[in-house]
């Protein structure tokens, strides 16, 4: 068995999730490579893909919202969008490699790669393709791949993949994959616990207007606030130049669960990867200002369970941050709804769906004539 995870370098969560994929097959013995699909394309056509996806999507300029009533123009009307079609650029390239690795199966938990392996997969070619789902919505375009499984973050969402064309026999609500080690591996960040630590991330890219919030928590809150820029360095410089003894600023980080774990309440962009470590790992959680589309839809899923707070102001952040720190309660109610809608071993269950219904056992002529009938 050997397998190939695909994602792609438009966004820190879809990366994350693939890595924490392969890291859970490789605990389990099992040969999994992880690699960026634009990689394989080459710089001339990843180029060209991303540059038109951002151009068609865009809209009034706003990029995520466009999105959004970009996809639903495609599947009302049943035409085959250009994000498809883009995609498609590249299916000679990935097609070799998967033949000269000798991959038995691919997992994309991006869209792009997906799309790609989808136009093989109708011209023939007998590839495994499992797709996973990194946001608590069917982000538009999805139902335009043509997997073997569909990873689905819960068993609620799948009346909405049904709804927008993805076929229900294909879907697995086994949850975002978080890795065992992400969860279990420790290290001492000895932060200081005279005060209460207020975590905050905005993401891999460092959006948000994070600035003005540190500064209004300084201001409000007796506490220490850490911040994580991601690959932001004008923030990371912005931040820096506050003088405050209680701030805390760090770049990208490669130890994320120790900081969540050591914090007392976590601030993050609603992104649906960041917000599922958060609630693993069985922290208070304030959503801060979605982003119009997928983050809405993010934000919804954490508010509608009970799993964060949800915040579209600077004044609503500083308030429900203050009522997390104060009530004891809220904060035991949210992580006893996260331990009950929220999969900790979603990536091990992943591992074991594979192992047992894949590749199974040949040998076996039991669990051989399971599969077959």
């Amino acid at each position: 068995m050997k397998i190939l995870v695909l994602s792609c370098n438009t966004g820190g969560g879809h990366n994350s999730c693939g890595r924490y994929i392969k890291s859970e097959f490789n605990l389990n013995q099992i040969e999994c490579d992880f690699v960026d699909y634009f990689s394989i394309l080459g710089k001339k056509i990843s180029n060209r893909i991303e540059k038109l996806y951002l151009t068609s999507t865009s809209g009034t300029g706003k990029i995520f919202k466009g999105v959004y009533k970009l996809g639903e123009t495609y599947n009302k009307v049943g035409l085959t969008s250009p994000v498809y079609e883009l995609n498609k650029l590249g299916k000679n390239k990935i097609l070799e490699f998967i033949r000269n690795n000798r991959y038995d199966l691919v997992i994309c938990p991006h869209l792009f790669p997906s799309m790609a392996i989808t136009s093989l997969k109708k011209e023939g070619f007998d590839i495994k393709l499992m797709n996973v789902a990194t946001d608590y919505t069917n982000i538009p375009f999805w139902n335009e791949t043509t997997p073997d499984y569909f990873v689905i973050p819960h068993e609620s969402l799948k009346k909405e993949f049904i709804q927008k064309g993805i076929d229900e026999k294909v879907l697995l609500p086994i949850g975002i994959p978080i890795s065992t080690s992400f969860r279990e591996q420790q290290t001492n960040l000895s932060l200081k616990k005279d005060k209460p630590n207020i975590l905050v991330t905005s993401g891999s890219m460092g959006f948000g207007n994070i600035k003005n919030i540190i500064k209004e928590i300084l201001n409000k809150i007796d506490a220490y606030v850490i911040v994580i820029c991601g690959s932001n360095k004008k923030l990371l410089k912005e931040l820096s130049s506050i003088k405050d003894d209680r701030l805390i600023v760090n770049g990208f980080v490669d130890n994320m669960s120790d900081y969540i774990r050591e914090s007392d309440v976590v601030l993050t962009k609603p992104g649906g990867l960041t917000s599922t470590e958060v609630a693993v790992l069985n922290k208070p959680m304030v959503h801060i200002m979605p982003i119009p589309g997928v983050e809405n839809y993010n934000a919804n899923f954490f508010k509608n369970n009970h799993l964060s707070l949800v915040s579209n102001t600077i004044d609503e952040v500083i308030e429900n941050t203050k009522k997390l720190l104060e009530d004891k309660k809220l904060q035991q109610e949210m992580i006893e709804n996260q331990n009950k809608v929220i999969n900790k071993n979603a990536a091990n269950d992943l591992v074991n769906f594979v192992k047992e219904n894949i590749f199974f056992d040949e040998r076996d002529p039991k669990k051989n004539k399971e599969n077959k009938d």
